[in-house]
């Protein structure tokens, strides 16, 4: 897709939105949950009011070639390249591609190293993706962009929100009946501060396509096309959660998704798809559509009904992704989801994945321009559009086991993939991006069996242990499939924003902080998930999420109670208990280093961090509870989650990697560099903010 042609459809897609916006049917008003936005849909009334707009705008398009042909920017002549080429492979750990390449396992990261360049990167502190990710973006620390974790903190009530997106969402005013007008339109916001570099790029007429690069929802208006990625919700406003329906009389609890029943219905077992929240408001409610299961003579397979279609469902096999609409009154709200038949005896069990926005008629704002999305699924085919596509969580629970997990990885792999190579062959000058999650998600659920000292479970049969290595592979023919596209002159970056580490032990940091009483819980209360329980009024410090602790400070906090010269002794105290702090199996250090992020960061946004991050030695990170305030009866516990590896540990110890086709100059690397490299490149002026050097 060419900037003209893009320029066009951007035009036409501003008068459709404009419209939908001002002028809705009552009931097409959905809000999907938090951090997540508006659905709106569209009567048929809309729909024939959109084709006269698009007869009208189709007109004026010679009108807006011409224009930008006399007052468009062009790729300055003293570019040294017309195009550029990044492939994000995330979490890609430096010392396993140093094995593999040493084997022979990686000839074309091998090629790329021995003809251009490739160096250990340096990565954020945090070493997180949404954090690291941001700084590639903009060239700047996180005090500079906002990004400190997957979470953050209401100050007000100590409860966790989405460091990302914040959602508004304004009551609509009646008018005629079942129509609304609304005067303002509902704001997602992103929280990520500062530009990237691809809007900079825009601004001096240089189009970038910008494909599932994490912390780009919702997505931001720019000259080139986006598509949406890590923090993007499913459509009922939740960050992924799956649904096993089952026939068993006794259902177990899960975390972050739900079992619920299959009942015999006329037709067979039935149950219903819990969608978006109804557009009645009412507390808990949410819209449903339907499904029906009928087990087959051979079992070993199902029929499957959802709205008007029938599929055979296989066991262990997943479906395609299917169409399921929402509706209620003569309006409806699209999505997509995949079928995994699990077990047709002696229960039957059925997984479903998180219901996903669908991409042709997308519900909430996920690319950029609007139609982007549907351009690419009239194009290849639906795909998944949920932030983080892969069910870690689903594994986690024994919704999926090893088999299925990985399978799924690579059903959305080969979506990136094709949707990827056919965007780049379309950019035929500036930028295109790609960030694959397959390499992150696959080390986090396989690293169990590449370290013979893990404490969590190996899943029976398969030869997994082969799972890490030949993901690498995989994604070194990635690499190769890219190079083949390259024309003369054209710069290809692979990289990985950290690198990975064992996570065999948790580190519950609420507990230590009660044990050592800086935190403090009312007399007589049962403590609760999201710090429910504590007395804030005799509390000077707390954890919440994955990266640090935060003080309880007066005049920040609503009941602060550390003062800014108690601030600096206290940092210190618990800094020099946590890094003598040893755990009793074995009598390891735990802790290798305790940021003070009011000198680790620099920026106008620097005092919203934690006021302090732990960095753990390899094999620690922090509890799966502690990262919901959820206070342990011991400090220490054994990771038994399928979950092994990760890399919220001290981020010396898990650099990125970073291979480049031609010569870097520079000794070291660093994710900032990304950015400035990329400007300069284009002969476009640095901005002084930026904080990475250029590297060519």
């Amino acid at each position: 897709m060419n900037r003209h042609t893009s320029a066009r459809l951007r035009s036409f897609l501003f008068l459709c939105t404009l419209f939908s916006a001002l002028f809705v049917p009552q009931d097409a008003l959905a809000y999907v949950g938090p951090g997540a936005g508006f659905a709106f849909i569209g009567s048929g009334f809309v729909f024939i009011l959109t084709l006269l707009l698009a007869l009208v705008t189709i007109s004026f398009w010679p009108l807006q070639w011409a224009w930008r042909k006399a007052t468009g920017k062009r790729i300055s002549k003293n570019a040294r390249t017309r195009r550029v080429v990044v492939l994000g492979l995330d979490g890609l750990e430096p010392s396993l591609v140093d094995k593999f390449i040493s084997e022979g396992k990686l000839p074309n990261l091998k090629s790329l190293s021995e003809n251009g360049s490739y160096k250990r990167l340096g990565t954020t502190l945090p070493a997180l993706s949404p954090v690291a990710w941001s700084s590639f973006q903009t060239g700047v620390n996180p005090g500079a962009h906002n990004i400190f974790d997957f979470l953050t903190r209401d100050k007000r009530l100590y409860l966790p929100n989405l460091s990302s997106t914040d959602t508004e969402l304004p009551p609509p005013f009646k008018l005629f009946g079942r129509w609304k007008i609304a005067f303002r339109r509902p704001k997602v916001r992103l929280l990520r501060k500062s530009q990237p570099f691809w809007k900079i790029l825009g601004k001096h007429g240089i189009f970038s396509n910008v494909i599932r690069v994490p912390i780009s929802y919702p997505p931001e208006k720019f000259f080139g096309n986006v598509l949406s990625a890590m923090c993007t919700p499913d459509l009922r406003g939740t960050q992924g959660e799956f649904t096993v329906y089952t026939t068993a009389s006794e259902n177990r609890n899960v975390d972050e998704g739900e079992i619920k029943p299959l009942k015999q219905g006329a037709a067979g077992l039935e149950g219903d798809l819990i969608g978006p929240p109804h557009p009645s408001g009412e507390a808990g409610k949410h819209l449903t559509a339907r499904f029906t299961v009928k087990p087959n003579s051979d079992n070993a397979t199902a029929l499957l009904t959802l709205g008007d279609t029938t599929v055979t469902l296989k066991v262990n096999e997943f479906s395609e992704w299917m169409n399921v609409d929402f509706r209620f009154g003569r309006s409806k709200i699209s999505g997509i989801c995949r079928f995994c038949l699990r077990e047709l005896s002696p229960d039957v069990n059925l997984y479903v994945s998180p219901i996903n926005i669908d991409p042709v008629k997308p519900a909430l704002p996920i690319s950029s321009p609007v139609y982007f999305s549907t351009y690419i699924a009239k194009k290849q085919g639906s795909f998944g559009t949920l932030g983080l596509m892969e069910d870690t969580w689903g594994r986690n629970e024994l919704a999926l086991d090893d088999q299925r997990f990985l399978d799924q990885t690579y059903l959305t792999h080969s979506e990136r993939e094709e949707m990827f190579l056919n965007m780049l062959d379309k950019t035929r000058e500036g930028v295109c991006i790609c960030v694959f999650d397959a390499s992150d998600r696959i080390q986090h659920m396989f690293w169990r069996y590449m370290d013979k000292e893990h404490p969590s479970p190996l899943e029976d049969g398969g030869n997994f242990e082969r799972v890490i290595p030949e993901m690498y592979e995989k994604m070194d023919e990635l690499v190769g499939n890219v190079h083949k596209r390259l024309n003369d002159g054209d710069v290809l970056i692979v990289m990985s924003d950290h690198g990975f580490a064992s996570f065999r032990r948790c580190i519950n940091i609420n507990t230590w902080l009660i044990k050592e009483g800086y935190l403090v819980l009312k007399d007589g209360v049962e403590p609760g998930p999201y710090l429910q329980g504590v007395d804030w009024t005799r509390t000077k410090a707390f954890a919440l999420g994955l990266a640090g602790i935060y003080l309880n400070r007066t005049g920040r906090e609503a009941s602060g109670t550390v003062s800014e010269q108690e601030a600096v002794k206290l940092k210190a105290e618990i800094t020099s208990k946590l890094k003598s702090l040893r755990d009793p199996q074995g009598d390891r250090a735990c802790v290798r280093e305790v940021y003070d992020t009011s000198r680790a960061y620099r920026g106008l946004y620097a005092e919203e961090a934690p006021d302090l991050i732990v960095g753990y030695e390899p094999g620690y990170r922090v509890s799966w509870d502690s990262v919901k305030g959820v206070i342990e009866p011991e400090v220490f516990s054994d990771n038994l989650k399928a979950w092994s590896g990760d890399h919220h540990v001290d981020p010396e110890c898990v650099p990125g990697v970073l291979f480049i086709n031609r010569k870097v100059e520079h000794s070291s690397a660093h994710i900032v560099d990304i950015a400035p490299t990329i400007l300069d490149l284009f002969s476009v002026p640095v901005p002084p903010y930026m904080e990475g050097k250029v590297l060519l």
